[in-house]
């Protein structure tokens, strides 16, 4: 699917005519699919395309959904996604990709250029599925994302190490469990935005990251701000949008 300025580019260069260009407009601005009505405008309106939660959906009902989303822009991302369902997908698409440690479904263009600059930071190992849902989630978006594991508050010594890196990008992600102090500890660190993401990692009074969530809401630190439990999709989204406003303003 083309875009707004593209379709107006194509009308100005005379490679679409006016007619065809205002047939495009009166589309429907979704597709109805029956189990789902796919939001085919999303990327004109946000400049990011609609994503596929998995979890929940038959194999049939993500065939269709999938079908239309690559028709309509050559690629798609699902989240929560089982291997299973992945077997059933590569089926029909042979090029998609699984990881099952994020549970991402991928079907991603080949030229895909990643550019700025986002760090997903983890408390411990056992936080990195959330992580990797982020930082994938963010690369498929179009960012530059490096990784830095198993910098928790237990051995700072380990964040410290690497805070130069840290310092230079455009947005953090810190990704905890337990009591979540990750998030506050960054945001003291760095000027630019830090995005916390409690996930459900700890033991019976940490609440399945209830406890990392109210740490994080109740951050005292500056420029925190927290998405819901285990939310590495949602956290991935947010830095991509403040990275392409980074981009934006270094290009003008």
């Amino acid at each position: 699917m083309m875009d707004i300025r593209e379709i107006l580019q194509k009308v100005k260069n005379n490679e679409l005519s006016i007619a065809d260009a205002e047939a495009y407009f009166r589309r429907a601005p979704f597709e109805e699919l029956g189990c789902a009505k796919l939001d085919t405008h999303r990327y004109s309106r946000s400049g990011f395309a609609e994503v596929v939660f998995c979890s929940g959906k038959t194999d049939e009902q993500l065939v269709q959904i999938f079908k239309h989303l690559v028709l309509d822009r050559g690629e798609a991302l699902g989240t929560r996604a089982t291997q299973d369902q992945y077997e059933r997908l590569c089926e029909i698409f042979p090029d998609m990709q699984y990881d099952p440690v994020s549970r991402l479904l991928k079907i991603v263009s080949a030229n895909k250029e990643l550019r700025g600059r986002v760090v997903v930071c983890t408390a411990g190992t056992a936080d990195i599925p959330v992580a990797e849902e982020a930082a994938q989630t963010a690369e498929y978006f179009g960012v530059y994302v490096e990784r830095i594991y198993d910098v928790g508050v237990s051995g700072l010594h380990r964040l410290l190490a690497h805070l130069e890196r840290i310092q230079s990008a455009y947005c953090v992600i810190a990704v905890a469990g337990m009591e979540g102090a990750l998030a506050s500890v960054l945001g003291g660190l760095v000027r630019n935005p830090v995005i916390g993401v409690p996930t459900s990692v700890g033991y019976g009074a940490g609440a399945q990251g209830v406890s990392a969530l109210l740490t994080m809401l109740n951050s005292c630190a500056n420029g925190v701000a927290t998405v819901n439990i285990d939310n590495g999709y949602g956290a991935g989204y947010l830095a991509a949008q403040i990275n392409r406003l980074a981009l934006q303003k270094g290009e003008g």
